[in-house]
């Protein structure tokens, strides 16, 4: 096996790595999103519970 081989397939490697940390990524970007809008529909719940009194 030439050296050109390995060079190769530890490129290949490495954009897999690349890869899967990219979508981990995404995927801690949407679920904090998706926690910022539950805690803005929360806080806008209390504050229409304050406003009935």
């Amino acid at each position: 096996m030439s050296t050109g081989f390995f060079v190769r397939i530890l490129a290949l490697i490495a954009v897999i790595g690349l890869a899967a940390g990219c979508a981990n990524t995404i995927r801690g970007v949407g679920q904090d999103t998706a926690n910022v809008v539950d805690a803005t529909q929360s806080a806008g719940e209390n504050v229409a519970d304050a406003a009935q009194y």
